[in-house]
């Protein structure tokens, strides 16, 4: 459902309220619900889709994200079962007349009950329903150092399910930046009534490194000059994650906080088409203290007019 607009769904204005959300969802399940839309496949998914943004829009946290990045880029952040994690439709659909056991929830989180979805049973079909819903999927988070997105690297991973531990080898691309998420299908948990199994999301969370700051595919690094330096002009060396040292010339009269670009020297890019960008940022550093000299040479430079 990437790309969705959860707000026109559910027909309410973007600063609508809980309350009115809840309204509008009630309605609109009320009239799709699968119970009531017998072999109705449009209504199913129809249901689907409002749920999923009733699931969203009533959350504040899953809201608040939702608002800021978009739709395309709020399904980048959250997968299936982070929609419905934690959320549990039974009272709401207590208050509509249907119950627990036959709208398919029986008490278990409705992320399994919304993966049957499509599989070929009404909702409310029993057994046959059952054992067609999936696993629930599985986020794990992955620590990276940065060079390891830079290049790409295999990891091996240690899955909890149940009594067991599965252990699954990932092949983590170059790019995979903080947030980018890997999906393995079949590797998540199996489903309690027989079904086939939830999908695996690795989740990279990049560590911090101790020479550049990370923006998406963009790094940062901040190089520090003295006074004469900004004025007079200068060059310094920056160093890639290739293990190259660039000389970079700052021109005279660079001013402190200045950011200059180094072109496709940033963090490749997941899906192919090129990198992102090195910058450097200059800091003027002034002293503390004058020798009488310097503080003479300096005294002479502002009778100057400098």
């Amino acid at each position: 459902m990437a790309g969705m607009d959860y707000y026109k769904l559910l027909g309410v204005k973007k600063d609508a309220s809980s309350d009115e959300i809840k309204k509008a969802y009630r309605k609109l399940a009320m009239k799709h619900h699968p119970d009531q839309n017998k072999g109705d496949k449009s209504a199913e998914e129809k249901f689907k889709q409002i749920s999923e943004a009733y699931a969203v829009l009533s959350d504040k946290e899953k809201r608040q994200q939702y608002d800021q990045f978009g739709a395309s880029g709020f399904r980048q952040r959250f997968s299936q079962e982070d929609i419905f994690r934690g959320f549990d439709f039974s009272d709401i659909f207590r208050e509509f007349g249907f119950g627990g056991s036959r709208s398919g929830v029986r008490g278990s989180p409705h992320f399994s009950f919304f993966q049957g979805f499509g599989q070929g049973e009404p909702l409310g079909a029993g057994s046959r329903a059952q054992a067609q819903m999936k696993g629930a999927d599985v986020v794990y988070e992955l620590p990276l150092l940065l060079r390891e997105v830079a290049t790409g690297t295999q990891k091996t991973i240690s899955i909890q399910k149940g009594d067991r531990v599965d252990k699954v080898s990932v092949t983590i691309p170059r790019g995979m930046i903080h947030g980018k998420k890997l999906r393995l299908a079949g590797k998540g948990n199996p489903s309690p009534y027989g079904g086939p199994p939830g999908d695996l999301y690795i989740k990279a969370s990049v560590l911090k490194d101790p020479l550049y700051l990370v923006e998406g595919c963009d790094l940062t690094v901040i190089r520090k000059i003295r006074l004469t330096e900004a004025m007079l002009g200068t060059s310094v060396s920056i160093p890639t994650l290739e293990g190259k040292e660039l000389s970079l010339k700052i021109p005279a009269g660079t001013n402190h906080k200045t950011k200059m670009r180094l072109a496709g020297h940033g963090l490749p890019k997941m899906r192919g088409g090129g990198s992102g960008d090195l910058f450097v940022q200059i800091q003027v550093t002034l002293p503390k203290r004058l020798s009488p000299e310097q503080r003479e040479l300096v005294a002479k430079l502002a009778e100057s007019g400098l």
